[in-house]
């Protein structure tokens, strides 16, 4: 029960943005973040997914922790109003959608720091097949999220 709502509480920064700096700044701060969970994802994915035999606990525990760190980290301060426009490492890819369906964003949000949590937690005991069930779930999370509100190349 703590742990929801504190993670509820954490999660409404998504839609009362603090001050996070310019429009550019914003963006730029995003697409590292996100930059780095598909670093981490890369990871995981190859030693889980495509070559389990590579499969190195420790390396998979870094990298989950890292995903759920910055899941945890406040990235809905990065989504003030305006940042559906604009360049921050290259152009933005937010839909202005975001920002007409903030309840929707807001769960998604939450499905994903909770699968970025579940995953870090998971990947502590070592099981293989619970990783990639969780790494899955967590895929998920992106791909709902990208669906929605990230515009295609």
């Amino acid at each position: 029960m703590n742990r929801t709502f504190l993670l509820a509480i954490s999660l409404a920064a998504v839609t009362t943005v603090a001050a996070a700096g310019p429009i550019e700044d914003q963006i730029r701060f995003r697409q590292s973040a996100y930059s780095f969970i598909s670093w981490n994802t890369g990871k995981i994915k190859k030693q889980v997914v495509d070559q389990p035999a590579t499969y190195n606990k420790e390396q998979v525990i870094a990298a989950a922790n890292a995903i759920a760190a910055v899941a945890n980290s406040g990235l809905g301060a990065l989504y003030g109003a305006g940042t559906d426009q604009g360049t921050g490492w290259k152009p933005t890819q937010l839909k202005p959608e975001f920002f007409k369906q903030p309840d929707e964003a807001r769960r998604l949000a939450i499905e994903f720091n909770t699968a970025a949590n579940d995953l870090a937690r998971i990947a502590q005991g070592g099981d293989l097949a619970a990783i990639k069930a969780q790494f899955g779930k967590l895929s998920e999370t992106c791909k709902g999220c990208h669906n929605s509100f990230r515009q295609r190349d």
